[in-house]
């Protein structure tokens, strides 16, 4: 196959580049691409070394797939034009997260839905992803009536300005800063841009993009995400309540048997799901399961995962594997 990574300076173009070799993908050609700035450019890839080409001579160059992590603007002008050269994009931006046209996919959850026709892909948000790893199950199996989480992002989301900030803080020193505060000994409920409703942006995907995935409108949600001095990952606290009532150890089954979700739920010998241990790891993982009492088949649960792998570069080419495994491309 012949594999464009768009993007691929950046933090997650370098882990998509990372997740492809990890997981053998089928790389026949490997078409490195970056902004004009980054062409010519050097990057390994299975010891060998590539040079970084522009937008317009990867789209000439016709490859099967495009993994796209290069922003939303470079999307919406670029992801098209691939398109119609023939290739699959898989976009790991927002452009294309919420066009009808266009779908949303997490492949253990929704994957069947690709054709031969779907030439554009959204890739999730990240905090959505393992959000939706976990819930989707449990949808099936209890039917979600509503959902109140709250957020604990990783710097890594935002991206290398804010991990330099983070780092520059700890040493003392001044530099450039991607958040108006400090961002170490700190949190920011500020993740994204706020939107006229008074939430951000970061907050109102997890409400549209649950309910896309899910297909189910009727899903009620509600977010705070909060921006974190952690690189490993990010962590969500979830309420949720169930149409019917359930039993805590059948749940507990239903998850342990979910592909791509780890159940780390031992509080007798504390062990919980934590950002330091999901860091470079692919799978999802919950714990703190418990029942809420303050109201009736309602449920308390402590999610984690790596928002650049799962969250990112993992779940983009998990879509793309499974293009090549039903002959899509």
């Amino acid at each position: 196959m012949k594999i464009a990574v768009v993007g691929a300076t950046g933090m997650v173009g370098a882990v998509m580049l990372q997740v492809l070799e990890e997981r053998n993908f089928p790389v026949g050609e490997l078409i490195p691409v970056a902004s004009l700035k980054s062409v010519g450019k050097e990057i390994s890839f299975k010891n060998k070394k590539y040079k970084v080409v522009s937008l317009q001579e990867a789209v000439s160059k016709k490859p099967d797939i495009a993994l796209f992590s290069a922003g939303g603007d470079t999307s919406l002008e670029w992801a098209p034009k691939f398109a119609e050269a023939g290739t699959t994009v898989v976009d790991n931006s927002s452009a294309w997260r919420m066009d009808k046209s266009k779908k949303l996919i997490v492949p253990e959850i929704n994957a069947n839905l690709l054709t031969k026709e779907d030439k554009i892909i959204a890739n999730p948000n990240c905090s959505t992803i393992q959000m939706l790893m976990v819930l989707a199950p449990l949808h099936k199996q209890y039917g979600i009536k509503r959902v109140v989480v709250s957020t604990y992002q990783s710097i890594t989301g935002t991206g290398v300005k804010a991990v330099r900030q983070l780092d520059n803080e700890r040493l003392g020193k001044e530099g450039e800063k991607a958040y108006p505060y400090p961002i170490d000994m700190n949190c920011l409920p500020h993740c994204d841009v706020f939107t006229e409703n008074g939430y951000t942006k970061e907050e109102m995907k997890l409400v549209n993009e649950t309910r896309k995935i899910l297909s189910d409108e009727n899903i009620r949600l509600t977010a705070t995400a909060v921006r974190v001095p952690v690189v490993g990952g990010h962590s969500e606290a979830v309420n949720l309540e169930f149409e019917q009532d359930f039993d805590l150890q059948d749940l507990r089954k239903l998850l342990s048997e979910t592909p791509g979700v780890v159940v780390q739920d031992d509080i007798d010998h504390n062990v919980y799901p934590m950002p330091i241990s999901a860091k470079n790891k692919d799978e999802v993982f919950v714990g703190r399961i418990r029942r809420d009492y303050s109201n009736p088949n309602s449920l308390n649960l402590w999610i984690v995962a790596d928002n650049l792998r799962k969250g990112a570069a993992t779940n983009a080419v998990q879509i793309a594997e499974y293009l090549i495994d039903k002959e899509l491309v």
